[in-house]
């Protein structure tokens, strides 16, 4: 193995290990999602929340609430199907900053409800946050 490569590695497992890919992939959808007029300001806010919520256990707030979810779920389900397909689920949670690309979600192949999704939008924020 080449010197350089182990210590890739190392770097790799050190920033999964501490999920901050999860952690960048998150604060850079809440930027696109809100495209505050400062946004180094509006990080430095977010990060102190989570910080506070940290120190007191009183859980982080997340930027997506039902609403937000249920609009998202409709404009990828505009025939009113009630369901969406296992890449449109999983293209969302990636556009969200809750799951990686390479990341491997199982599809049972019966399509994603609305409860599904949003179950599963709100269990990874808190992953994520919890791991902080």
């Amino acid at each position: 193995m080449e010197p350089g490569s182990s210590r890739e590695s190392q770097a790799r497992q050190y920033l999964e290990k501490h999920r901050i890919p999860e952690l960048l992939n998150y604060l850079t959808s809440v930027l696109l999602f809100f495209r505050p007029e400062k946004p180094r300001e509006y990080l430095i806010t977010i990060l102190e929340r989570l910080r506070i919520a940290k120190v007191t256990g009183v859980a982080f707030p997340f930027f997506m609430d039902n609403s937000n979810i249920v609009a998202m779920f409709e404009m990828m389900d505009p025939s009113k199907r009630g369901t969406i397909s296992f890449m449109q689920f999983k293209e969302a949670l990636q556009t969200l900053g809750l799951c990686t690309v390479d990341e491997d979600l199982k599809d049972d192949g019966r399509g994603i409800s609305l409860d599904k999704f949003r179950d599963e939008v709100n269990k990874r924020t808190q992953e994520i946050w919890s791991a902080f």
